[in-house]
């Protein structure tokens, strides 16, 4: 008994420090912003609110398939990781977790998503979240970012997913207004992420990453961060003109585009050696303000009937 008790305290340690690790692999930050926008489209697939039992197994389901595909991604992504100063900290990219172990864990969370979505959802969302899934953990982090500078740009398909995946767990079908939902998205992905290519420009050419920055130079990047800009706001305004949104989410949407494109104006200009990191972190305050001004017009709209 004495020995036993001896060997408790070196034990636990060990598996605190495990768990720790395998929850480092999910990205949960980014998992919480796409599963804000996954509820924003369930809201706004009915007049109501959704049955609540839906939506948290749709939620649960559509969570851990992207924690999945995150921890995929330290999997496939960990020799580049390792000789990056963003990631090298990374479980898988310093050696604290064994990649036997995190895949593993990938494949357990992907398995148990989409099986969770077909059985207690439907079948199309389960498709459609395994569709995402291989576009960003296979297509995009395996070829595409190793291929082609524009690799956020088609890559971006799959992270633009979530409104959909929401909107098809409550109505088990496609429409156009979910489809506009991951337009929005789309759009917004090469600003936000060529902000932080940009701050992080040296990293990704000592890791041979052919990131838009590295090939084409940042003078190039800050017009193209400019120009997405600007389709961003073009996005965000067709919610209204097809009489999906009405006034309030219009006056919430211009505010915030303005502020998103004075920061984008910021980078264009590029005076300021801290505009990308400032422009890259107000863009996910963004896009949740640009989604909650969805969900409080609907709202406000379906009290106003």
């Amino acid at each position: 008994m004495r020995n036993i008790t001896m060997t408790l305290p070196s034990a636990l340690p060990s598996m605190v420090w495990g768990w720790r690790e395998l929850l480092g692999l999910c990205k949960i930050k980014v998992v919480v912003v796409m599963l804000v926008c996954a509820a924003v489209g369930m809201a706004l697939a009915t007049q109501g609110l959704p049955p609540l039992t839906k939506v948290i197994i749709s939620l649960a389901g559509i969570g851990l398939a992207s924690c999945g595909a995150a921890a995929l991604n330290h999997v496939i992504d960990r020799h580049l990781d390792a000789v990056m100063t963003r990631t090298s900290c990374r479980p898988v990219a310093s050696k604290r977790l064994p990649v036997t172990i995190a895949l593993s864990w990938a494949c357990l969370l992907s398995v148990a998503g989409v099986t969770l979505l077909a059985w207690q959802v439907n079948v199309l969302t389960a498709a459609l979240t395994s569709a995402s899934l291989i576009g960003y953990a296979l297509i995009y982090t395996a070829f595409l970012k190793r291929a082609t500078p524009q690799n956020i740009v088609i890559g971006g398909v799959a992270g633009a997913a979530p409104p959909l995946l929401g909107w098809v767990a409550i109505t088990g079908q496609v429409s156009s207004e979910p489809l506009l939902l991951m337009l929005i998205i789309f759009a917004w992905t090469p600003p936000h992420f060529w902000a932080l290519a940009i701050h992080k420009c040296d990293d990704y050419a000592r890791a041979g990453i052919p990131m838009l920055p590295v090939t084409h130079g940042l003078p190039f990047t800050r017009l193209q961060i400019w120009l997405y800009g600007w389709l961003t706001v073009l996005t965000t305004l067709l919610p209204v003109m097809i009489g999906m949104s009405g006034v309030l989410y219009l006056v919430i949407v211009i505010s915030l585009n303005a502020r998103f494109m004075f920061w984008n104006w910021r980078v264009w200009r590029g005076h300021d050696a801290t505009a990308p990191i400032g422009a890259f972190w107000f863009s996910i305050r963004y896009l949740l303000g640009v989604f909650s001004a969805l969900l409080l017009d609907h709202y406000a709209a379906a009290l106003a009937w």
